[in-house]
């Protein structure tokens, strides 16, 4: 299942270091990993919320197994089209074994 995610510049550095296959670990005060179901919402995201607090957004898009996606509930958050899955970071190394490929930048906005 194709899913979205909004980053700033020190989350994507990041991913680049894992050869675009994982997300990192959550901080402290993130419990929740926030993958968006379709690329307008990720855009709005990078462009209106990452960009004024670190310079620039970016939308990635990944792939992964519904086998895993499955085990959690799809959350509308705002408008019809405002859903995402709320991932415990507990779940994330998980997640990150479960995506097929790897991250991929769509978008950037600064």
């Amino acid at each position: 299942m194709s899913l979205w995610r909004p980053t700033g510049p020190e989350e994507l550095a990041l991913v680049e270091k894992s050869n675009w296959r994982a997300w990192p670990p959550r901080l402290p005060d993130q419990p929740i990993f926030y993958p968006v179901l379709n690329e307008e919402y990720a855009s709005m995201i990078a462009r209106d919320w990452n960009v004024p607090a670190s310079g620039a957004g970016y939308v990635t898009r990944f792939e992964v197994r519904r086998s895993f996606l499955d085990r959690y509930d799809v959350h509308q958050v705002g408008g019809r089209t405002i859903l995402e899955y709320w991932i415990p970071a507990d779940d994330l190394a998980e997640l990150n074994a479960n995506i097929v490929g790897t991250i991929t930048v769509v978008g950037e906005y600064r």
